[in-house]
């Protein structure tokens, strides 16, 4: 009996050990690529950064997922189709099985470069499992709660749980013209891991942003919020940056695309926000609008080493943030 108690309480010690959600902000110069690990040890990866430059992009994906000890892709999430965001695709396919794709639907932008991306890429999600993403849809990813917000450039309807009161932000966001591209149709998610809530919203669009945020708050408040659109100002209305309330941003910049001087004054001034993280040093910011080296993966524009910023998140709302270029970690407590 006493040896029946031993491994129990052991397996349980075991299993409690691995109650954590990671994630990797992996450097793809200017694009998006995010590498998800759930408690369960399922791997989701949103967008595959670009194509070309003998596979860079591709390789560091693998290299964050060799980090991670995952030996495929469990979900690929696309939330455009841009070629920053779905170009690797091919390349990445090459080096890691992918069992499901996610995306909106077919692209809405059919000129010749449009039609080359989406055939490319539609080439590879055929060998592999496809989910359409729709506004209110729930990920089967297990261990972590991963909801769709926007779509298609559509958003839910409902207030998430525990969300819906009015948005004191929405009358300082002013409209824009409409935004036709694919940006608009950017497949939003919602991660919740117990009490731990992060939301990337991919390049949605300010217009898009209001809609999802307004006149109602749908989405209620986020630890942490991944800097929609890379940090650039056709998006991060403040109904979503100040009314989601982060504690933490992070941005996925590169040296030249991103991280603009209105997005890090909306970030920078938004109450409660303790950090901006960024992948790299934007060098049309300088010293006024970039975060200390301390949180700056890349501090070069090239070469660099693409380091990366690792998160691990526990369930009762706490994480701690990590930079792979010199080790410096922080820990948030839970609220």
């Amino acid at each position: 009996m006493r040896l029946i108690a031993l491994c129990l309480g052991l397996s349980s010690l075991l299993w409690g050990a691995g109650r954590q959600l990671e994630a990797y902000f992996i450097d793809v110069e200017g694009g998006q690529a995010t590498l998800l690990i759930a408690p369960s040890g399922e791997s989701m990866l949103i967008d595959t950064g670009w194509p070309g430059f003998d596979s860079r992009d591709a390789k560091r994906i693998a290299k964050a997922a060799e980090h991670a000890g995952v030996k495929q892709i469990d979900y690929l999430l696309v939330t455009h189709f841009h070629v920053d965001h779905a170009g690797g695709v091919p390349q990445l396919a090459a080096l890691l099985p992918i069992r499901n794709f996610i995306d909106h639907g077919e692209s809405v932008e059919r000129d010749a470069a449009g039609e080359k991306l989406y055939k490319s890429y539609m080439a590879v999600r055929a060998r592999g499992h496809h989910i359409e993403a729709a506004p209110g849809t729930v990920l089967p990813i297990r261990g972590v709660r991963a909801e769709i917000v926007t779509a298609g450039g559509r958003h839910i309807e409902q207030p998430l749980p525990g969300a819906g009161q009015p948005n004191p932000f929405c009358a300082a966001t002013k409209l824009r013209d409409v935004d036709p591209s694919e940006n608009a149709q950017s497949v939003g998610t919602v991660f919740t891991f117990g009490r731990f809530r992060m939301v990337d919203l991919g390049d949605l669009t300010w217009n898009k942003e209001y809609d999802l945020m307004c006149p109602k708050n749908r989405l209620g408040q986020a630890d942490v919020y991944v800097v929609t659109h890379h940090g650039m100002n056709l998006s991060g209305t403040p109904a979503v940056v100040a009314g989601l309330h982060p504690r933490v941003a992070v941005m996925d910049n590169g040296a030249t695309k991103g991280g603009t001087a209105e997005a890090w004054d909306a970030m920078h001034h938004t109450a409660g926000l303790q950090d901006i993280w960024q992948l790299h040093f934007a060098q049309a910011g300088g010293s006024q609008h970039n975060a200390p080296e301390t949180y700056i993966a890349n501090l070069r524009a090239t070469p660099d080493a693409g380091d990366w910023i690792h998160l691990t998140a526990f369930e009762d709302g706490s994480f701690r943030v990590e930079n792979g270029r010199n080790g410096f970690t922080k820990t948030y407590p839970a609220r």
